[in-house]
Order: structure tokens, then sequence, then C-alpha cells
């Protein structure tokens, strides 16, 4: 099975982190952490690495859907979505499949909530 979606946009990168920014909150997820991946392997290693960020996207309804049938269902949250370089004028941008990777969780319910979570991140990607 595979464990995201994702699709390649022709713009540069910092548009790009706007722009799939604004799409997920379209979609009722806010931006709960913004990690910066680049920047944290210069500074913890000393390492040169393409823009790559890691956004942790959060839709509070389906994130309090999932806590009242999973309690430790917050050990996969928030969701993530990547944005990164793959060359010259272009990004792809990744988001987890909430299906898969909450797969080993055997809660009937829980998967009726992956599966919503998972059809709105395909929105938003399918929009990019």
């Amino acid at each position: 099975m595979k464990y995201y979606f994702s699709r390649t946009l022709e713009m540069p990168f910092d548009t790009a982190i706007d722009h799939v920014t604004r799409i997920l909150k379209e979609e009722g997820f806010g931006i709960l952490s913004d990690i910066d991946v680049r920047a944290k392997m210069q500074e913890k290693l000393g390492k040169s690495f393409r823009n790559y960020r890691i956004l942790g996207a959060c839709n509070p309804p389906f994130a309090w859907q999932a806590l009242q049938v999973e309690d430790k269902i917050g050990t996969m949250l928030p969701c993530n979505v990547i944005v990164q370089d793959a060359g010259p004028g272009r990004v792809e941008v990744a988001a987890i499949d909430p299906v898969a990777s909450m797969q080993a969780v055997e809660n009937p319910e829980l998967r009726d909530i992956g599966e919503q979570v998972r059809a709105s991140l395909q929105r938003v990607i399918e929009s990019l």
C-alpha cells in the first residue's frame, strides 16, 4: 500500500509553501508545526540539504473525532505534508495517507475517520 499521495508543481519553493498552506486552510486544516529540514540539517549536522519543509497539518474536527474513539491516536497526529525542491522551478508536495498510516490500529471507527481525512487530503493535493 502506498503511504502518501503527491503532486509536482511548477513554481518557486516559497510560493509553493504559501500555496499549499492556503489550500490546506480552505480544506479546514491549520498548520501546527513547520519544520525546515534544510535549516535543521545545517544547524545540527553542518550538512547542506535541498529545500524541504514538513508541515504538520491538523483538521480540528477530524482530530477531535479520532481522539474520541482512540485515545493514543495523538501519536499519529498531525498529518504531515511535505514540500520539497524537485529541481529548478519545481516542487513536490506529498501528503500522508492516513488510512495507510493507521492500518495497524484495529478500530473500525477510526478507519472511517481516516477515510474522511484521506479524501480531504486528496482534494488538497488534487487542487494544487
